[in-house]
């Protein structure tokens, strides 16, 4: 199958996300006709098998998955995209966060107000709105003082890159857009009876995540 050659993963990985995806296909009860996971069944994948929980942030790991933009996830962008959570590079995974936050509607780059959005997004306001926003103006601040090193007004991939490089801790400063540092399957008792328990077991029997 040409999927192989074009990911860093594995024929024998490759062919357990395939088993993944049509799972995930059949558990869905897709209607005959449908090639990909609808964003629903996508983001419930990501919860049950990845423990990812930010609603915002998966919809928009959804459409970083989406290449082709109809709506679903096909089983190659299903490859495609895992390839990168599971094995991906430094570099791949760079490119990946960036996409997530800076979404098609920015022009590549990522805005002063989609900074705004993404941190009010991952914060927990612990007190009224209107104090919460000033706070999360002064972060907006702070962050593109850290990381607009052509002082534009906005993130580009080249600032973002360049940021991340010298600290990797800011890989995700936005929120959670990719798995954690490995699966926990060593006590299967103790993993969650979930709808796809058995997917995740399957998964991390194939997989150890690489560390960045």
């Amino acid at each position: 199958m040409y999927l192989y050659f074009h990911f860093t993963v594995t024929k024998s990985e490759v062919e357990c996300l395939i088993i993944l995806f049509h799972g995930l296909m059949e558990r869905a009860d897709v209607r005959f006709g449908n090639v990909g996971l609808d964003r629903n069944t996508f983001r419930t994948a990501l919860h049950s098998l990845f423990g990812m929980t930010d609603e915002k942030l998966m919809n928009r790991v959804f459409f970083a998955f989406d290449k082709d933009n109809d709506n679903c996830v096909n089983v190659n962008e299903w490859v495609e995209g895992l390839s990168v959570f599971l094995r991906g590079t430094f570099e791949e995974k760079l490119k990946f966060c960036f996409e997530v936050y800076y979404l098609n509607g920015d022009d590549g780059y990522i805005s002063r107000e989609g900074i705004f959005d993404l941190l009010r997004n991952s914060l927990h306001q612990l007190s009224s709105e209107e104090e919460a926003d000033e706070g999360i103006k002064e972060l907006v601040d702070i962050t593109l003082k850290k990381m607009d090193y052509d002082n534009d007004g906005k993130i580009s991939f080249a600032d973002f890159e360049k940021a991340v490089k010298e600290e990797r801790l800011l890989l995700e400063v936005f929120g959670q857009c990719l798995p954690e540092a490995k699966v926990q399957c060593q006590q299967p008792k103790l993993v969650e009876r979930t709808l796809l328990k058995d997917l995740k077991i399957t998964l991390a029997r194939h997989f150890t995540f690489s560390s960045l």
